[in-house]
């Protein structure tokens, strides 16, 4: 049994779905029922849930925890208290595409490292669960794992997004522009009308990391 946490539209179960066993079982748990739905399909339950009652949430019978893009939006204290739990059930833990706070254009624009330091800022404030680790949230989990004996494995996954992905890198780029220009990077509007207009021949890479926690003995 698998407790998928802030399933979203459920990526994080189509993306394993290959490499699992055709009956596993999934709990997906999100605080929108709108993306519940969209997530549903054959295996699954949904649970509509506030992820900052972690004790609430259906534990009993799971084998292994995950989530998708969730650790850097988490406060220190919400992950010590997950961890906890994890530790406490002899729980594993996937945790996939942990933004890490390198992003990187080409070609160049001269805006790119201070609108990336400020997006990196935003990042830090509360999305929901108290000031965020943004950035330091994936070697935040891994400190944390390791320093309640279970065994880490880091592998960086990074978004490598091409011209072609145009419609997704101009979404990205309004995105993080906006949260810049909010974080007190002046340039940020420009540096958005800038890196737009050179969409057509822009390699975008945004850092991500994945962590697979495993007590010892599983």
């Amino acid at each position: 049994m698998i407790l998928d946490l802030g399933c979203g539209t459920g990526s994080t179960r189509r993306a394993l779905a290959d490499h699992l066993p055709p009956a596993t079982q999934w709990r997906l748990v999100d605080h929108d029922p709108a993306l519940l739905a969209l997530a549903a399909g054959p295996g699954t339950r949904t649970f509509a849930a506030d992820l900052n009652a972690l004790d609430a949430l259906p534990w009993d019978g799971v084998t292994l925890v995950t989530c998708s893009a969730l650790v850097d939006l988490v406060s220190d204290d919400w992950l010590t208290r997950l961890t906890t739990i994890l530790s406490d059930r002899h729980l594993p833990f996937y945790a996939a595409l942990s933004y890490d706070g390198h992003m990187s254009w080409s070609p160049a624009d001269p805006g790119d490292a201070d609108v990336t330091a400020a997006f990196n800022r935003h990042q830090t404030g509360d999305k929901g669960f108290g000031p965020s680790l943004g950035p330091q949230g994936a070697a935040a989990l891994a400190a944390r794992l390791a320093a309640l004996g279970f065994s880490v494995r880091i592998a960086d996954s990074p978004w490598r997004l091409q011209p072609r992905d145009m419609a997704l890198q101009d979404a990205l780029l309004a995105g993080i522009g906006a949260a810049a220009a909010e974080a007190g990077a002046s340039d940020a509007p420009d540096w958005t009308r800038r890196r737009r207009v050179s969409l057509p021949e822009t390699t975008m890479i945004v850092g991500h990391a994945d962590i697979l926690g495993c007590p010892h003995g599983t």
